[in-house]
């Protein structure tokens, strides 16, 4: 587990807000050709790598996106700070606090700064505790001497500038894993595991399969398009969501049987939960309630595929989140068995 939980924070600690994940799928790509692959970028910003099966008339796609949640810039205030638009869904709340970096387009710098409440100062502000997080009253403080909008202009820094929160990735002694954005870098991290696994050992699949690292899932249009034709099955790697009346747990992989989309395929996720039975691999069977990934968006797209969905556990999804190794390792061990096995 060693090599995944390494990806995991190799990948955590590059930033990739929705829009703005060139770096990181530079780093993937470079990652996948050291091992001896050939993969191709998509024009939407998608990397696939594709892996010639024992049968070429069967494909699949599996997929794990690299782009996290982030922010824009929205405005520059009079007094030099920045007002955020957000980009994926999530609330104000779960940033409050964080340390961030503005990208800035025109220079390339990179300018740090910290999320804050416009009343954070309990001994100015009567309202501090009560106020509501939203775009009017969260501001970006930026560690530069800048009491004008103009000298934050200077700066290089304009509307549309990219904005990314510090991951704090930490693993601790005791198994956990807690970053931000392991929704959904943990998935990328064991596919790009198994495909140095598979190329290191020679190792042949049953079908041609088609590993989809997508840029545009937090905003609903990831992996919905770049499809083979022959492609029949779709597994989406994705986060299990946690919560009350959530099976979910940090420590088994979750298979989930319905999002806010609707059902996933019947017969393949009954495939899912043979393998993780015969193969003693610890699981749960989970409803998302208000969730969608790249299989339901390539459904809503069109595509004629039998589609599933499994993960590893995240606690706190959209916040700083929290895992374990055991989740991590099942979901491994579960997406391994289906790729080794033939299409259903």
């Amino acid at each position: 587990m060693q090599t995944t939980i390494n990806y995991i924070t190799t990948l955590c600690n590059i930033p990739s807000p929705t829009g703005f994940t060139t770096t990181i799928m530079d780093y993937v790509q470079a990652e996948l050709e050291s091992f001896g692959y050939t993969p191709v970028r998509t024009a939407k910003g998608g990397l696939m790598v594709s892996v010639k099966g024992t049968d070429d008339s069967k494909h699949r796609v599996v997929t794990a996106h690299l782009d996290t949640l982030g922010a824009m810039v929205r405005a520059i205030k009079p007094d030099g700070r920045l007002k955020m638009d957000l980009v994926g869904g999530f609330v104000y709340n779960a940033i409050e606090g964080e340390n961030c970096t503005v990208h800035v387009a025109k220079n390339g710098k990179e300018i740090s700064g910290t999320i804050l409440m416009h009343q954070t100062s309990v001994h100015v502000y009567r309202d501090a505790g009560t106020a509501e997080r939203n775009q009017t009253n969260m501001e970006i403080r930026l560690d530069e001497k800048v009491k004008t909008a103009d000298e934050t202009r200077a700066l290089g820094i304009e509307v549309g500038d990219f904005i990314s929160f510090d991951p704090r990735v930490v693993v601790t002694e005791s198994g956990f894993i807690k970053s931000r954005h392991l929704d959904d870098k943990v998935s990328a991290a064991i596919l790009i595991k198994l495909l140095k696994t598979y190329k290191e050992n020679a190792i042949v699949l049953p079908n041609t399969t088609h590993f989809y690292f997508s840029a545009f899932e937090e905003v609903g249009h990831g992996a919905n398009s770049s499809l083979p034709a022959e492609t029949v099955e779709y597994l989406a790697v994705d986060m299990g969501a946690m919560g009350d009346d959530q099976a979910t747990d940090e420590y088994t992989v979750s298979i989930c049987v319905k999002d806010g989309s609707g059902p996933y395929h019947y017969e393949l996720r009954q495939h899912m939960v043979a393998l993780a039975e015969k193969n003693n691999i610890p699981y749960k069977l989970d409803i998302y309630p208000y969730y969608g990934s790249d299989a339901s968006a390539a459904m809503r797209a069109g595509a004629e595929v039998k589609h599933a969905l499994l993960g590893a556990g995240i606690e706190s999804s959209h916040s700083y989140e929290r895992t374990h190794t055991d989740s991590v390792e099942a979901t491994e061990r579960l997406v391994d068995a289906y790729l080794k096995s033939e299409v259903i």
